[in-house]
């Protein structure tokens, strides 16, 4: 019997398998979890049409999507860069106060209200793009516009 301890892998895996030739090239997004937090209802707005053939691609490939809708996942991807990019050269200072912010805050939205409406104030004016949370009940004022946010502690 071996007294050795089983280690973990410490080194990162990277697949250098090219991809087919008719599967088109994106940049990854390099962006980390709180920018992209930030940018979600941004990027929900501005490439819904992209992510609805993405899903409907992945709902009709029956478990086979990953590589099938490779095609429509980088179309989703290069929509993303694109709402990052615009965010960073029209609103930079309010994206990254709202996204700091979270990440402070361990992502939890109610704690980012005064950073995130003036996040949204600066996107809408220049960019033209409006959160909207799905499914929000009509005729009640959407959580994110509320006056006063019962779970924050700012």
């Amino acid at each position: 019997m071996s007294s050795r301890q089983p280690r973990f892998n410490d080194q990162a895996l990277i697949d250098t398998t090219p991809l087919p030739d008719d599967i088109p090239k994106v940049k990854e997004l390099g962006a980390s979890s709180a920018p992209l937090l930030s940018a979600s209802y941004f990027i929900g707005a501005r490439c819904k049409a992209y992510n609805d053939d993405y899903m409907m691609c992945k709902t009709e490939a029956n478990g086979r999507g990953e590589l099938d809708c490779m095609k429509e996942g980088r179309k989703v991807t290069r929509c993303a860069a694109t709402v990052i990019k615009d965010l960073n050269e029209h609103c930079l200072e309010e994206f990254r106060n709202h996204w700091k912010c979270l990440d402070n805050q361990n992502h939890q939205l109610w704690n980012c209200r005064s950073q995130e409406r003036r996040l949204n104030s600066c996107v809408f004016d220049k960019l033209k793009l409006e959160k909207v949370i799905p499914d929000t009940p009509k005729g009640e004022t959407p959580v994110h516009l509320r006056g006063r946010q019962i779970f924050s502690t700012n």
